[in-house]
């Protein structure tokens, strides 16, 4: 049994039996989709991405979908111009430092002196 308790087996139908449908529960995912994005490919470029979804055994609508996640993922989550204005905005201050060797054993008496 797949997700929602639907089975991953093709209709009885002669010609699909042992053949995996690749977008047997697609259809029930839709309804929670509420935007339609239409892209226009040329006929090499929807091929191939075609031939890959289907090597993957899903729909081309999946692939893109799954594709798209990825490529947002991989997007910086703050503008790269805002980030470089703050990095730059704290290069200008001046911040309180220390030997690093000091600073641990400031933080290790910290703990010990909490233990009591």
């Amino acid at each position: 049994m797949g997700e929602l308790g639907l089975s991953n087996r093709s209709p009885q139908v002669p010609a699909l039996q042992g053949k995996r449908l690749t977008h047997c529960h697609e259809s029930y995912r839709l309804i929670e989709m509420t935007q339609r994005l239409q892209v226009l490919l040329d006929e090499t470029e929807f091929a191939e991405i075609r031939r890959i979804a289907k090597r993957h055994h899903m729909t081309v609508a999946e692939w893109v979908r799954q594709a798209l996640r990825i490529a947002r993922a991989e997007e910086p989550t703050v503008e790269p111009r805002r980030k470089l204005m703050v990095v730059r905005e704290a290069a200008k201050s001046a911040y309180p430092t220390a030997d690093i060797e000091e600073m641990l054993a400031e933080t290790d008496q910290g703990f010990v002196d909490n233990d009591d």
